[in-house]
């Protein structure tokens, strides 16, 4: 499973960890990335989605069927 969500895009941040002695090595954060099924009324079907955990609280605000017209008319692959 890659490290981004399908819905608001967010992917790794990059940069250095620096210890005591200010050595620098690269390092990155990932984003709690999560799977979840959802069934969508509008489609009739249950879909599969990536989601960081701030998306799954978007469409508990907005609705799954708001979310998924979203990334359909953005060309997104359902």
């Amino acid at each position: 499973m890659s490290a981004r969500c399908q819905v608001t895009g967010k992917r790794p941040g990059f940069g250095n960890n620096v210890s005591h002695s200010h050595r620098r090595t690269r390092r990155r954060w990932d984003p709690n990335i999560q799977s979840k099924r959802y069934y969508v009324p509008s489609l009739g079907r249950t879909v599969r989605l990536t989601l960081s955990t701030q998306a799954i609280r978007l469409i508990d605000r907005r609705g799954i069927d708001a979310v998924v017209r979203d990334l359909i008319a953005r060309g997104k692959k359902i």
